[in-house]
């Protein structure tokens, strides 16, 4: 077995680890202040590089954030925006930003997000629907709208001149100089919205936006999304005390898109330039980008997703042509790396055309000039480019898949990647508008997420947030019993390499064996073994006696495209196949007792847990499937066809999917759960399987949440929810339990 470096040791500041702990109860999990502590979020520098700002919870509503800064120059954290200056009491949120803050997965209350003007010199704030600006030489806000129209998706123009929105499906500005309000749009109503992403964008491509400024504030490039192509379905939000029909237009998988377009305004004249974007309408959006005040670029991608074309705009000339087009016999994952040079020239871009995401750089008639990076890793994420010293900065895995790290390389080719972090852990960082520094979130199992700032050669300036866990700090009193987990790797039968994170139980015996219990994901675009700051949920089942295991599977996220292609059109088969790798090892480990194995997970967690279950049952006594896709003809096109294909052409591999045809081999104790409001993974998955097990004949238990989404939000469901789950496994996996015994089918 590979071991994984040792941890940091968490360093205590005057007291010792040897201080009796105080018993960690689920509630706690939930209570506030978090036991993670108060690490700030929303981080950004100024855009002149003068100050680092962030949201901040109050002491005395850990949910109503305000906006603070922290100066350079003179080394102060205060208080910049107090949020009852700009608006006090409950905020009306329109459907429409519910929806779209469920996607960004935003809760609270107050300042929830804010904006920079280009020049530095003032900030925006949507907030209760309307439009705040606030001038940081006056220190005052100024209400720019009052409406009972509801704005959103609220910008600063690049050159400070205006404030856009989006008000009833339709483009807003307002002059600042003048205060006037225009409507840019006028055909926004019913299916046809202007400059909004649409359901999938949002919730698949990571694009919140649909609309882009010129950098010469004289242009608008924006999306026109045309919803009357897609099947209008009515779904049911069943609350406690009523349910609520909610006409929703779904792409389910298969079935048609919206149909989109995009056009330019141009400011002086108000007239919309619409793109050519080929004789096909059935395409994707995912990405516009403006490289200068002449050219607009966009990528275009197939129906199919194996086809991605970076296009760039004259818009003087009216000719479009295609710089570059990636194409995969699979997918081709979408990326957020595009960067085009001052210089005019040139742009960096990322593929995976060599089997890992890395950096090239090309010029603008799209030619390669070299690659950047290289090797059998990848790249995470491009985050500056200082093109005065020639260096590119970018966060990658080029040391272990369990760690990120920010690294540099030369955009001239010369020298070798330098790596700039320094401890062991995950590192997410921002950087300045002008490379000059960063700020750096950082996190390992035994340090909860610290904040600090340094200088683009990676020497620590400040610390933001150092949330060391001393006395007075919410972890302190549980720290004596906190459990460090152990990293490892196997080796798969069919050659690659799995990593898994172990928790070993509380006063662990090596003489003993405990039950355990594999807690899983298992979906593309996600990894959860890190060497970061995990779910405390996981260490209080620890607590009460549990091996904890946790194994990244083939499709999952960090290890090259080909760890991901492994599932295509094949989706419930290698994941299961590589977990009972993983759990085959666990229950050969002295110390766990192979007949006490546990599983859970949630959404495509979820899903895996049902799979697991059904499919390799004999490894398991009990499972807990939370808000499960069941059949993939239920999920959204972009994520379910790039990974199944089209159904029509398909069919059987949606078959073999889907959990039902697996369902009568169910023979152990199952629990299912489910918010009966859930827009994401529609509640219609468990209304099915509830009605597929009991005409099999199968007893499960069964709990759904009203009211809910997805997530599961609230401290009461949650602690709920996470009880409902520990009792489970103690009823069926300890020893003292008679339930232990696995049920028969």
């Amino acid at each position: 077995m590979k071991m994984i470096a040792p941890l940091l040791a968490l360093t205590l500041a005057g007291a010792s680890a040897s201080v009796q702990a105080e018993r960690l109860t689920i509630e706690r999990l939930f209570s506030d202040p978090k036991l993670s502590g108060t690490a700030p979020r929303a981080l950004s520098y100024s855009p002149d590089g003068s100050r680092v700002t962030y949201l901040k919870g109050r002491e005395a509503d850990y949910h109503r954030y305000d906006l603070w800064e922290y100066h350079i120059e003179d080394g102060a954290n205060r208080l910049l925006v107090d949020s009852d200056t700009l608006h006090a009491g409950e905020e009306r949120l329109s459907d429409e930003e519910k929806a779209r803050r469920e996607r960004q997965r935003i809760y609270g209350s107050g300042i929830m997000e804010y904006s920079w003007s280009d020049d530095g010199q003032a900030l925006l704030f949507p907030l209760a629907g309307d439009v705040f600006y606030y001038d940081l030489a006056e220190k005052q806000a100024r209400r720019l709208t009052q409406t009972e129209a509801f704005e959103t998706d609220i910008k600063v123009s690049p050159k400070g001149g205006y404030v856009s929105f989006v008000r009833d499906q339709n483009l807003y500005l307002v002059d600042l100089a003048s205060g006037e309000e225009r409507q840019l749009t006028q055909d926004g109503a019913g299916p046809i919205k202007n400059g909004m992403a649409e359901f999938v964008a949002q919730e698949e491509m990571g694009r919140m936006t649909g609309y882009w400024w010129s950098p010469d504030d004289q242009r608008l490039a924006f999306i026109q999304v045309d919803e009357s192509p897609v099947d209008q379905v009515t779904r049911s939000e069943i609350y406690a005390d009523r349910i609520e029909m909610i006409q929703q237009r779904y792409p389910a998988a298969g079935r048609p898109n919206v149909t989109v377009k995009l056009g330019v305004i141009t400011l002086a004249d108000g007239k919309v330039q619409w793109l050519n974007l080929g004789k096909s309408r059935d395409i994707y959006l995912p990405r516009v980008r403006w490289a200068s005040a002449e050219r607009l670029s966009y990528q275009w991608q197939s129906r199919d997703q194996q086809t991605l074309e970076l296009r760039l705009v004259d818009l003087a000339e009216g000719n479009t042509r295609t710089l570059l087009s990636e194409t995969s016999p699979t997918w081709v994952n979408l990326h957020k790396d595009l960067r085009f040079l001052k210089d005019g020239q040139h742009f960096v871009w990322a593929s995976e055309r060599d089997g890992f995401k890395h950096l090239y750089l090309y010029d603008l008639k799209g030619k390669l000039v070299r690659q950047l990076t290289r090797g059998t890793w990848v790249v995470d994420k491009l985050e500056a480019i200082d093109e005065a010293k020639g260096l590119l900065y970018f966060t990658g895995r080029r040391d272990t898949p369990l760690e990120r790290h920010l690294y540099r390389v030369r955009l001239d080719g010369e020298g070798e990647i330098r790596r700039i972090s320094d401890r062991p852990g995950m590192h997410s960082v921002t950087f300045a508008k002008d490379g000059s520094g960063y700020i750096d979130r950082f996190s390992d199992p035994r340090t909860p997420t610290q904040v600090s700032l340094h200088d683009a050669r990676g020497n620590q300036l400040t610390w933001l947030e150092q949330n060391r866990v001393e006395p007075g700090h919410p972890l302190f009193p549980y720290l004596s019993d906190w459990i460090n987990p152990e990293f490892g790797s196997l080796r798969a039968p069919e050659g690659h390499t799995l990593y898994y994170r172990m928790y070993k139980p509380a006063g662990f015996d090596s003489a003993k064996r405990y039950p355990a219990i594999v807690y899983l994901y298992g979906g593309p675009h996600a990894q959860l073994v890190t060497n970061s700051w995990d779910k405390p949920f996981h260490q209080y089942l620890a607590q009460q006696g549990y091996v904890v295991f946790t194994l990244d599977n083939r499709g999952s996220n960090y290890r090259g495209k080909a760890f991901e292609d492994a599932l295509y059109q094949k989706m419930g088969d290698p994941e299961v196949a590589d977990q009972v790798t993983g759990v085959k090892h666990l229950g050969s480990l002295p110390f766990v007792d192979a007949s006490r194995i546990g599983v859970f997970g949630h959404s495509y967690g979820g899903y895996m847990a049902l799979m697991m279950m059904f499919k390799a049952g004999d490894h398991f006594a009990a499972g807990i499937s939370g808000a499960p896709v069941t059949d993939w003809r239920l999920y959204d096109t972009h994520y379910t066809e790039r990974y199944m294909g089209h159904p029509d052409k398909v069919p059987q591999a949606y078959e073999a999917a889907s959990v039902f045809p697996y369902a009568k081999a169910l023979g152990r104790p199952l629990l299912i759960y489910h918010g009966m409001a859930d827009d994401n993974v529609l509640f219609t998955n468990t209304t099915r399987l509830i009605k597929v097990l009991q005409d099999e004949g199968k007893q499960f238990d069964l709990m759904t949440y009203p009211g809910k989404k997805h997530s599961l939000r609230g401290k009461a469901t949650r602690t709920h929810w996470h009880t409902m789950m520990a009792e489970f496994f103690d009823r069926h996996l300890k020893p003292e339990s008679p339930e232990a015994k696995p049920d028969q089918p």
